[in-house]
């Protein structure tokens, strides 16, 4: 597998750490990013950049993708300046980025007319776990490609599961960041009652977090609120934009999810107080503690 180029377009909080295990591992990766700034430190530790996604995806055996929303994505692969445009006979896409299982599917057949594999293999973990190479990677497409691939995500994942068809692997994050939703809910109005309760917070935590009540969000986010860290694993704007097409699919399956719409409405509230840069955790603000 070492002998692969790779394309790696969008680098992102995620995406960054990302390319920095697939460089460290000695594969040969080509950028592109809206902004060219925030891939320099990879182009310094010896990524190569690209001007436009098409570009950047010409002679490459594996294209990354990691965008910010399905209308980027749609962008990234359909575009005038687009993946399709070049990329080769052969060559395997996978898109990580969380984004809408009928898009996946779209790209799916897209590809397979071209010759081209493709996966859909959105990830959960976040900023920590880019960084650690621990990331939960949910695939969807075909299983050969999945097993071709596996070596290099092993490289950041540590929980990496073949979910079913195309599709499957963003149907499976939005459970995923269903869960997440009405946690952080619960999270924070742990830590705001505590706070008025004048609890010593460290304490609480440490007595919780191992307990029923133990989940990732509150002991990787939780440490963050009570140091006033709001920087972004996640940010507030993508995080809403998965509820949205959560809640879509929802709404195809004839199917209510009241605390969805709870949580979506309130980190709505948050968006609109210009907080949509901050991470998931910012929800304490909410609360006015």
């Amino acid at each position: 597998m070492f002998n692969k180029k790779i394309a790696f377009i969008g680098t992102g909080v995620m995406g960054t750490s990302i390319v920095k295990h697939l460089l460290k591992a000695g594969y040969e990766v080509t950028l592109y990013n809206r902004t060219k700034e925030k891939a320099i430190p990879l182009i310094d530790l010896g990524a190569t950049w690209a001007d436009t996604p098409a570009l950047a995806s010409e002679n490459k055996d594996i294209i990354f993708t990691m965008v910010g929303f399905p209308k980027d994505v749609e962008d990234v692969y359909f575009g005038d300046d687009g993946i399709f445009k070049t990329a080769k006979k052969g060559s395997t896409l996978i898109d990580m980025t969380t984004s809408k299982p009928s898009l996946a599917e779209k790209i799916y057949e897209a590809a397979k007319e071209k010759g081209i594999m493709s996966l859909d293999a959105p990830v959960s973990g976040g900023d920590i776990g880019a960084k650690n190479g621990t990331l939960s990677i949910m695939v969807g497409g075909d299983e050969e490609v999945f097993k071709e691939m596996l070596p290099i995500f092993e490289l950041f994942g540590s929980n990496i599961v073949y979910q079913g068809k195309a599709g499957s692997g963003q149907h499976t994050k939005m459970c995923n960041q269903l869960l997440i939703t009405t946690n952080m809910i619960g999270v924070c109005e742990s830590i705001a009652y505590g706070m008025k309760a004048g609890l010593d917070l460290n304490k609480v935590l440490e007595s919780v977090s191992s307990g029923a009540a133990g989940s990732w969000s509150l002991s990787n986010l939780g440490p963050r609120i009570l140091k006033g860290d709001l920087d972004p694993g996640f940010y507030i704007k993508h995080f809403i934009k998965d509820m949205k097409i959560a809640l879509e699919e929802a709404e195809k399956m004839e199917l209510d999810l009241p605390g969805l719409h709870l949580a979506k409405e309130m980190y709505e509230t948050l968006l609109n107080k210009g907080y949509g840069d901050l991470g998931t955790q910012a929800l304490i603000k909410y609360y006015n503690v």
